[in-house]
């Protein structure tokens, strides 16, 4: 074998070593990697769940002791849990738990608002709110709560239909517990004529209302509905019909009052 030949060999045997060395090493670089992000996922993981323990409970409204069960003016219902809107003649009842936080119930009232104002207007539907806590027990906080507190005060003060798609319309997102600050829902209440009052005030502060929402809230438990918003239409369950949609409602509920 000529001395050529011999260097060419080695030479191919030595880029094959530096390969297998560079293979080695990149092997070494990934499993430390690996090793690296787990740990940074579960310190993640911790922290997160030291923040969730952390606000799990918090009352940022600074209302967060129980008080006698104080149902709104007018509420109606077994317990008095249901805020009334629309006439009482009207023939067909929408029976809506709600939520102020939930994004669905945001989506539905969007989308279904114009319509249940014109039917409960033309007096054809009365509608009947329930009010529930759910996003303060599933992201923590006490927006929904505190929210639904100061919709019942404004049901005291006569303005319920209307701070109620105010709270609506500026609703935070779902992470963000901005409702827990009474000056927010107090803020809000200033784009309703004439529904911030002194008394309207107290009421949202003091958390008038606390343990009545908490009852509301139990009974939607007791219910075992799947979630909200849950609608009713005459005691049916209409937002799981995929094909329902604000005109099949009207049309049901204008035939309902001709019949």
């Amino acid at each position: 074998m000529s001395d050529k030949n011999r260097e060419g060999k080695r030479t191919a045997r030595e880029r094959l070593a530096a390969e297998r060395d560079k293979q080695k090493a990149a092997e070494r670089r990934r499993r430390t990697l690996i090793v690296v992000s787990s740990v940074v996922c579960v310190l993640g993981l911790a922290a997160v769940i030291g923040v969730v323990a952390a606000n799990s409970g918090k009352d940022d409204s600074g209302s967060d002791k129980a008080g006698p069960v104080v149902a709104p003016s007018g509420a109606k219902g077994q317990d008095a849990l249901a805020i009334p809107v629309g006439k009482e003649s009207a023939k067909s009842t929408l029976t809506v738990w709600e939520d102020f936080r939930c994004p669905a119930c945001k989506a539905f009232e969007s989308a279904y608002r114009p319509t249940v104002h014109e039917l409960t207007d033309a007096g054809k539907l009365k509608v009947e709110y329930h009010l529930a806590t759910l996003i303060d027990g599933n992201m923590s906080g006490t927006g929904s709560r505190a929210a639904a507190n100061a919709a019942a005060c404004a049901q005291d003060a006569g303005k319920f239909p209307a701070y109620h798609d105010v709270l609506y319309e500026n609703q935070p997102v779902e992470t963000d517990d901005a409702y827990a600050k009474n000056a927010k829902l107090i803020e809000l209440a200033g784009k309703v004529d004439g529904l911030v009052t002194p008394a309207f005030r107290t009421c949202v502060e003091d958390g008038t209302h606390n343990s009545w929402v908490e009852k509301s809230n139990q009974a939607f438990q007791n219910g075992h509905f799947g979630g909200t918003p849950t609608v009713l239409f005459n005691g049916k369950n209409i937002y799981a019909d995929q094909s329902m949609t604000p005109a099949k409602l009207k049309q049901m509920i204008e035939e309902a009052d001709k019949g």
